[in-house]
């Protein structure tokens, strides 16, 4: 999913699950700079105090470059949860590692990670963790499937616009791949291995999209995205609510049905290819009460000024200079881009070293 989703969508969702607006705002942002969080490393302050931070995001995203965007430490924890097969944990040991990390939608490994999340609402960077187990959460729906490791088993091939059948999904990767992409066959070609959904660009990720593929197996697959998202934003909205509660196994109304046929509108009518486009239009709708919530003149800035790193810091770089040294402000240590970063480690290190070694998984 991309910025109109994580983003725009689940500030809606967060409204209709009850939230008030700076805790929307919060959360939504939060979700969407898991994938905008692409600086690493140690800032240090003029009266000596120092302050360590990790990415969850590459800086360059380029499907081209899969080798060099290998990072466990940033896919399988923020972008391509394993799903253990979709399997409870201990039920499945003989199953290989690669059969235990594809990616599942709201397995038991994404929502033992919402209980986890749930379970820590009264901690000072709830609602900035909210956000980030939600991008995880929502990303189990459109990129299951793959896993976020190089490997054969992310290789497809056969792609197609199931509501404009021909070439066209096949001239694009052509387009894009040049002489790695074998157009007979359908697929990348040579030592290739795909990361992720690297070998269907961003297809997965655009929630207007129908289309269709071969898996590695050779098995077809056809994928609504609109109905996708629309199942994640239900069980987003369900987790949501049960936070809201401090109960994991709440019984929660989840979307209403005017609701949900809104979202669904949107998700199957905004076709833009370009995510900023697509976010534009749902900031739109939310500027003139397209929701069941009053007009909100949402904003997410990124980096530079007004974004979370500008007021917790005043840097308006968007690569860090490893040199640079910050004025230590009276509140860094409660601003929004601190506590994002608290609760980004502490969710790297939840899942990577306590919640996936529970499902015989280990991936550090």
């Amino acid at each position: 999913m991309q910025k109109d989703f994580h983003h725009a969508t689940t500030y809606v969702l967060a409204r209709l699950a009850g939230f008030d607006h700076p805790e929307a705002d919060i959360i939504a942002y939060a979700s969407q700079y898991v994938d905008d969080a692409t600086n690493t490393g140690v800032i240090r302050f003029t009266d000596g105090s120092m302050y360590e931070h990790v990415s969850s995001a590459h800086k360059t995203f380029d499907y081209k470059n899969f080798d060099e965007l290998a990072n466990h430490q940033a896919w399988l924890p923020f972008h391509f949860l394993p799903g253990n097969n979709e399997a409870n944990a201990g039920k499945n040991p003989l199953d290989t590692f690669m059969d235990k990390i594809v990616c599942k939608p709201d397995s038991p490994v994404a929502r033992e990670m919402v209980t986890a999340c749930i379970n820590s609402r009264n901690s000072p960077h709830a609602l900035q963790r909210l956000g980030i187990t939600l991008h995880v959460y929502a990303d189990t729906w459109s990129h299951q499937g793959f896993a976020g490791v190089n490997h054969k088993n992310n290789d497809i091939s056969k792609l197609n616009d199931e509501d404009n059948p021909g070439n066209y999904l096949a001239a694009r990767l052509k387009d894009f791949f040049g002489d790695a992409f074998d157009d007979a066959a359908s697929k990348l070609v040579g030592d290739t291995l795909p990361l992720g959904h690297g070998a269907a660009l961003s297809y997965p990720d655009r929630p207007y999209l129908k289309w269709s593929y071969k898996d590695h197996h050779k098995n077809k697959v056809v994928r609504d995205n609109a109905a996708i998202f629309l199942q994640a934003a239900e069980k987003m909205v369900m987790a949501m609510q049960r936070f809201r509660l401090g109960d994991a196994n709440a019984d929660v109304p989840g979307l209403q049905a005017t609701d949900k046929a809104r979202i669904e509108a949107l998700f199957r009518n905004i076709k833009q290819d370009e995510e900023n486009a697509r976010h534009k239009a749902w900031l739109e709708r939310i500027a003139t009460g397209y929701f069941n919530f009053p007009p909100v003149n949402l904003m997410y800035i990124a980096k530079g000024p007004g974004s979370w790193k500008h007021k917790a810091l005043g840097t308006i770089r968007v690569t860090d200079d490893k040199s640079e040294r910050f004025e230590l402000k009276p509140d860094f240590l409660t601003s929004h881009w601190k506590l994002f970063h608290d609760a980004l480690q502490l969710h790297r290190f939840y899942v990577i070293h306590e919640l996936l070694p529970r499902y015989g998984i280990c991936a550090a």
